[in-house]
């Protein structure tokens, strides 16, 4: 009689030790050759974190590329906002302010990430022609405090949620965890070259477009035969086997050359719900598994023995593309809401935002008249 074959999960077990092992000081080292120049500072201080989960969106101070004799104030007649008595928290980083100028000096320009999450959501807050290009730690910091993202690395119970066993905060002398900065070298990016790449139990089985736009050459079917050469090549010589703690099991972002035949590492992340299938779903996914450990299991699966399956955004009608919304809308505020939200509650910000947006129709208004 034939033993039993066990299906593997949906989802692979992460203990809290394997999960450290997507944290960028973790990989990085050992694939710093196939991805980009970055530069990790670690440990940051505790005065670090807590600026980072204060309230408001703010720059430490020291950290803006200024003259020494310039400041930055809205009170230039110096009156001063009236308090409580309280003074307000001030934060300066001069140690961290002079690594990030060093990075800045030897790259060019950075971008950031904190251990797993880059400020992505925060792109719209420098300008649009170079997206989460910082050129000092002002341009750092600002991505960081405006990001959603990077908000999931300061909690170690976000980070090792759903671990098996889980981890609580009397196994942080066994399994240590804190936070780091990384600096990325900066360059523009072709989006429509972005791939992410899915691993289970040491078998390449699915690549999906990252960028939801429609392209006319990942239509080609020469274009997809290559790419899917390139990345499986890569992944076999490079990654395959290279990487224990994670047990066979991640995902892997990848950028490919413009000629499409070769790429790097831009990340990687953990085989779990948190992390984007983009094109995929994971119960197809998991079928795409199953079709490779267990071959008889599911007829007519789309993705032969061996071969990755290629999913693009084929059509301007793809449901991906058809989504017009900007990326991570839902985080974009206006920069004179943030400035006008300092030192206000809720009601008081309301009552001051409806007279900027009554003061700016009439603003309007006259220039209307004015041009007529």
């Amino acid at each position: 009689m034939p033993a039993p074959v066990n299906t593997p999960p949906l989802f692979p077990p992460h203990s809290p030790e394997s999960l450290l092992a997507f944290q960028f000081s973790s990989w990085y080292p050992r694939f710093a050759s196939q991805s980009i120049k970055s530069t990790i500072i670690r440990p940051l201080s505790a005065a670090f974190r807590e600026y980072l989960d204060s309230d408001g969106v703010f720059v430490p101070e020291g950290a803006e590329d200024l003259p020494a004799e310039t400041t930055l104030s809205d009170d230039e007649d110096g009156d001063q906002p009236e308090n409580d008595g309280e003074e307000p928290v001030r934060f300066a980083f001069p140690e961290l302010d002079a690594r990030i100028r060093e990075a800045v000096a030897e790259y060019g320009a950075v971008f950031p990430k904190l251990n797993f999450s880059s400020p992505r959501d925060a792109a719209w807050m420098l300008p649009a022609s170079s997206p989460l290009k910082c050129t000092s730690p002002a341009d750092v910091y600002l991505l960081l405090k405006s990001s959603d993202f990077v908000q999931h690395d300061l909690s170690p119970e976000n980070v090792f949620d759903g671990c098996e066993p889980p981890h609580t905060s009397a196994d942080s002398s066994n399994v240590p965890y804190e936070i780091e900065l990384v600096l990325r070298k900066w360059y523009p990016v072709d989006r429509a070259r972005e791939l992410r790449c899915f691993v289970r139990q040491e078998n390449l089985i699915a690549i999906s477009q990252r960028d939801p736009n429609y392209y006319d050459f990942w239509n080609e079917h020469e274009t997809q035969e290559k790419v899917i050469a390139a990345v499986s090549d890569f992944w076999e010589k490079h990654i395959k086997g290279k990487w224990e703690q994670t047990q066979g099991d991640y995902t892997f972002d990848f950028l490919l050359t413009r000629d499409l035949s070769r790429g790097h590492i831009v990340d990687f992340n953990p085989y779990l719900p948190r992390t984007d299938p983009l094109l995929f779903t994971y119960d197809e996914l998991h079928d795409l598994l199953l079709a490779r450990v267990r071959p008889d299991a599911h007829d007519g699966a789309p993705a032969r023995p061996g071969r990755p399956a290629l999913r693009v955004v084929d059509s301007p009608a793809h449901p991906a593309a058809a989504r017009n919304a900007p990326a991570h809308q839902h985080n974009m505020v206006p920069i004179e809401a943030l400035a006008m939200s300092s030192g206000r509650d809720v009601a008081d910000f309301a009552d001051a935002w409806q007279q900027e947006i009554r003061r700016s129709m009439a603003d309007g208004g006259e220039s209307e008249d004015e041009g007529r």
